[in-house]
């Protein structure tokens, strides 16, 4: 099977040297039709599992493109399992443009419907529920990706999100879980917040973040326990609510978090964002909250100080956009008295 986009012209680049000896194998006779779909679908999930270039994924989905046009009619669960490996493929080309994802978008609601017609029909090596439930998390993240391009509906992605949690649960699958409640909270976060629903959408992602972080360890895993408290304080510091110091006291404990792993010596761009949200949390803190008419113009200084640091790194990396809304932050401060 092959789709438009797998055809266009930018999947005609050299091939890799796996590419290249993948299709030899296939053209060979003293390989079984069995044998040559297996090594084709092989082979192409080592070039996508640590892709060193965009050309070895596109490689992946040519040979998932030659295992599907060998694999029998017959074989229609093994098909949807070469669709969905696809998929996961497609999704993880870097583009400018949706065709990739929306690509990937088929694969998946071709493959899923079978997965679960096979489990339901209990058949000879049917789909598990894992099956069913990570073709349902990839379908979210391609619709949320897609959305981003204005392709797809966020809520669709929130949808299939919830129905792979009722598989990926904290208990049994603490990763999936985690990668789930991130993505469930950003997803929350991107719809705008124009109607009745916006507060509740606010809360729900604050409680995706902590439940991520229910899981998700700074001993086990440093980098993504830094990105969830660092999204987790941004959350916590915009959302609508009448606890706004509460709020804004516990997004503080938040960034500071991220900041135990988020180091300038490891990662200068990570800290710099970081110490920017932690300004602009501080600017929204009385000094004292058990006395807030006092005023708050140190936790004002010490803001103009990380904003006046993460503006140097984000200048040293390339990063102009963010040194200049910086910049312009900084400029507001030091109009009102703050150096």
């Amino acid at each position: 099977m092959q789709t438009s986009s797998t055809e266009s012209p930018h999947l005609k680049s050299l091939p890799s040297h796996q590419y290249t000896q993948a299709v030899a194998a296939v053209e060979s006779e003293n390989v079984s039709l069995g044998e040559k779909i297996e090594m084709l679908m092989e082979i192409a999930m080592g070039l996508q599992q640590r892709p060193k270039s965009a050309q070895q994924l596109l490689d992946a989905v040519n040979l998932y493109n030659r295992a599907l046009e060998l694999c029998p009619e017959e074989a229609i669960l093994f098909k949807a399992r070469l669709q969905a490996r696809k998929a996961t493929a497609l999704q993880m080309i870097p583009s400018e443009e949706a065709h990739f994802l929306m690509d990937a978008q088929k694969e998946l609601e071709v493959s899923l419907p079978v997965f679960e017609e096979s489990n339901k029909q209990d058949l000879p090596g049917a789909a598990t529920k894992e099956e069913i439930a990570e073709v349902q998390m990839n379908l979210g993240l391609v619709l949320q990706s897609l959305a981003g391009f204005h392709k797809a509906k966020i809520t669709d992605a929130i949808f299939w999100y919830q129905r792979a949690l009722r598989v990926f649960t904290k208990e049994a699958y603490p990763a999936e879980y985690a990668i789930l409640h991130n993505n469930l909270a950003t997803a929350y976060l991107s719809i705008p917040f124009s109607d009745e629903k916006a507060k509740m959408r606010e809360a729900l992602a604050v409680q995706s973040f902590e439940a991520a972080l229910e899981v998700v360890t700074i001993e086990d895993m440093p980098s993504e326990y830094a990105m969830l408290q660092n999204n987790l304080g941004n959350a916590l510091q915009y959302v609508s609510s009448s606890h706004a110091v509460e709020n804004n006291l516990r997004a503080l404990t938040a960034y500071d978090e991220a900041l135990r792993v988020r180091e300038f010596r490891t990662a200068p761009l990570a800290y710099a964002n970081t110490i920017a949200n932690k300004a602009n949390c501080l600017r929204n803190l009385p000094d004292d909250p058990e006395n807030p008419q006092a005023g708050n113009s140190k936790r004002l200084a010490e803001a103009a100080k990380l904003l006046k640091e993460a503006q140097v790194i984000f200048k040293a990396n390339g990063e102009f956009g963010k040194a200049q809304s910086v910049a312009q932050t900084i400029l507001e401060l030091e109009e009102a008295g703050i150096n």
